[in-house]
């Protein structure tokens, strides 16, 4: 591709659209863009090698401010060497992170998980009817195993409330 092609070329090149391609202008990551004389944006190959760049840079976690800070020192530097080793402090920042909220999320899975079997272990402690299950059936709740449960009355049980009671001690 040695010929400079239009933006909706450019486009259909990298998969991006047309308002992204002149975001990515005018915030500097694409510098550079040559005209026409009627104005209209005509891209390179170059330009379509760095859309290609900042679309896979993206898609790894870097931020805009980030690319655009990668294109300074692209820029600084004019090395290639210095641009990937920022590049790759990058993304060990972003590997850190993700390394960070894996461990989260395991913990939050291994709880879920426990949640999950105690309330199996519960479901399979009911008696296996069709029936609602009212209070005086429930095993977990009765008055004598929780005295601030009182056995609901009949208008209570047909709308499935439960029913909590003080004790006289205010607990």
């Amino acid at each position: 591709m040695s010929e400079l092609i239009s933006i909706s070329e450019a486009c259909e090149a990298t998969d991006l659209s047309p308002r992204t391609v002149r975001y990515y202008e005018e915030l500097g990551l694409l510098p550079g863009v040559r005209r026409r004389s009627g104005g209209r944006r005509v891209y390179g190959p170059g330009e379509i090698e760095r859309l290609r760049f900042i679309k896979r840079v993206k898609a790894l976690g870097l931020s805009l401010a980030e690319i655009k800070e990668l294109n300074a020192v692209y820029a600084i530097a004019g090395s290639t060497r210095a641009m990937l080793e920022r590049l790759e402090d990058q993304l060990a920042g972003h590997l850190g992170e993700l390394e960070g909220r894996i461990a989260e999320l395991t913990g939050l899975h291994d709880e879920m998980s426990k949640y999950r079997d105690h309330v199996q272990a519960r479901i399979e402690s009911f008696p296996q009817s069709s029936q609602p299950v009212s209070e005086e059936s429930d095993p977990h709740v009765s008055e004598e195993s929780d005295p601030h449960v009182r056995v609901a009355s009949s208008a209570e049980q047909e709308s499935g409330q439960r029913v909590r009671v003080r004790s006289k001690e205010g607990t």
